[in-house]
């Protein structure tokens, strides 16, 4: 029996049926219980509801705005992987402030344009490309973790995410983008990005609010989106003037598509900082919790650590031939994205009145899909709140519901750079704790800061040299 049949108190067959071909009212809640719960914590209120509706739909009065949250997984798979009648609005209050960012780009058009974009783009992130792309990116993070070699032997402090920040950013940099973005300035870039996820912060909170009312965070906004431009538009007008025929991003957005058409400026810029943001966010992001999550869980972490010296060795150099040995790797990882997904909520808008669920969704709502909330439902995890891989286990019962995990989103909109992303993280993870083990300058806390992703409190660390200090 469906949610809506049990919700309204049928207890016939007949009564149930009537449910589902009448379409009701989702349940509300109210505006003085959502408005302050949201304000205060958003990441626990959309769980709250997620498990206290226990997958019905559920419409949260925010004065003017008012979205439906949709967190059972039959649900999400309706509306993921159907781009007509749900889409992505470049033009709604959630997307508004990631439009500005990025414009016109793959991650928030629809229509021509974005199968334009993914047409160009998709063929770099197959799951057969990325395999060929291991060997590059296993020496680019080998050599950016290198360079940690220097503070470890001086007993230096560093900055956890400045760490993942520059491991990552020099593998992508090298590996996707064909080293026509000098490391610094992928730094700046990134640093740039962090800026405009932390301000759209209230703008995400005040959805309704019109942008000629300034919010804290507009300005550094703006200084920020200027800042990418002046870094990244010569390098694309350099590009344009002379397109070459190589295998990286860059390339192949300025080069004359198939019917001999070309990219303008803005959508070029467009797609490569979408692309740029997606492919070192995405990684920052997930992997900036392993150093907390080792430092709550010494389990976790020796297991960790024995099945890299297994596979790879104190101090040995990750192949290709090791990924598929890295299985526990990989089941922290998946943990890792459930917990922690690099996407925490993927608004929707419906095109037209829409049934959902037994509820009666008018056209231009907003939906509201979060892989937080979901991934973190008692209806669909045992102990949802803690961490353990073993839930992830080869072994382990197959998951109930496909869309119960979805840290990529899924359908079309899918995120193309999940394969890549899946060699690259256990890669990192394993040339880290191959080389290193490690001490927070902090406790670990493993409470999110909220953005556009999902990152643990800052925190420093200091590296101790796996060859020179005996495990503890």
């Amino acid at each position: 029996m469906s949610a809506t049949a049990r919700s309204s108190g049928c207890t016939t067959i007949e009564e149930a049926l009537m449910a589902e071909v009448s379409p009701g009212r989702a349940r509300q809640v109210p505006l003085r219980h959502a408005l302050p719960r949201l304000a205060r914590d958003p990441l626990g209120a959309l769980v709250h509801y997620a498990n206290e509706g226990d997958g019905e739909i559920v419409q949260l009065n925010l004065g003017t705005f008012r979205p439906y949250l949709v967190t059972h997984p039959e649900h999400l798979q309706q509306i993921l992987r159907d781009r007509v009648t749900y889409i992505r609005d470049g033009n709604s209050m959630l997307w508004r402030s990631v439009r500005r960012a990025v414009g016109d780009a793959i991650l928030v058009t629809e229509g021509a344009q974005w199968e334009s974009s993914r047409d160009t783009l998709q063929p770099l992130f197959t799951a057969k490309r990325a395999e060929t792309l291991v060997d590059r990116m296993a020496a680019a993070i080998a050599e950016a973790v290198d360079a940690l070699d220097a503070p470890a032997r001086a007993g230096q402090a560093v900055d956890a995410m400045t760490l993942m920040s520059q491991i990552v950013c020099q593998a992508t940099t090298r590996v996707l983008f064909g080293r026509k973005i000098p490391l610094s300035d992928a730094l700046q870039i990134y640093a740039h990005l962090g800026t405009i996820t932390r301000t759209m912060v209230p703008r995400l909170l005040a959805p309704g609010m019109p942008y000629w009312v300034p919010l804290p965070g507009d300005r550094a906004f703006r200084a920020a989106v200027q800042g990418i431009d002046a870094l990244v538009l010569p390098i694309i007008r350099k590009e344009r003037a002379n397109p070459g025929d190589g295998d990286d991003i860059i390339a192949t957005l300025c080069r004359p598509r198939a019917d001999g058409s070309r990219a303008s400026e803005e959508s070029v810029r467009s797609d490569l900082i979408a692309m740029f943001s997606t492919a070192n966010e995405t990684t920052i992001g997930v992997l900036s919790w392993l150093f907390p999550v080792l430092e709550k869980h010494p389990d976790v972490a020796e297991r960790l650590y024995a099945e890299v010296d297994e596979v790879v060795g104190v101090g040995g150099t990750v192949q290709r031939a090791h990924i598929p040995q890295l299985r526990y790797s990989r089941m922290v990882l998946d943990e890792m994205l459930r917990l922690w997904p690099a996407g925490w909520t993927i608004p929707r808008t419906a095109v037209g009145e829409q049934v959902l669920g037994g509820v009666r969704i008018e056209s231009g709502a907003t939906i509201l899909v979060s892989p937080f909330a979901t991934q973190r439902m008692s209806a669909f995890w045992e102990r949802p709140d803690v961490f353990d891989p073993q839930r992830f286990a080869p072994d382990r019962p197959k998951r109930q519901y496909r869309y119960s995990y979805f840290p990529f989103g899924g359908g079309p909109h899918q995120c193309i750079g999940q394969y890549l992303f899946l060699l690259e993280a256990p890669i990192i993870m394993a040339t880290l704790l191959s080389r290193f083990r490690f001490r927070l300058g902090q406790p670990a806390d493993l409470t999110p800061r909220i953005g556009a992703s999902l990152r643990p409190r800052s925190s420093t660390l200091t590296l101790l040299r796996r060859d020179s200090v005996p495990a503890s």
